[in-house]
């Protein structure tokens, strides 16, 4: 199975946008740790815009 490449852009920009990470570190993750980090990243946001 292949990873979406617009999924794969999404998930670099949003880490990169949020955390300044550059695209090759980002991209040396695994898909499971991408993953972990745009659920972190929400999170984050989620506390933050709810005043937490």
């Amino acid at each position: 199975m292949t990873y979406a490449l617009p999924r794969l852009r999404e998930e670099i920009a949003y880490v990169a946008y949020h955390f300044h990470w550059q695209r090759e570190d980002i991209l040396d993750l695994t898909h499971a740790e991408r993953q972990e980090w745009v659920r972190e990243i929400a999170r984050i946001n989620t506390r933050v815009n709810e005043g937490g």
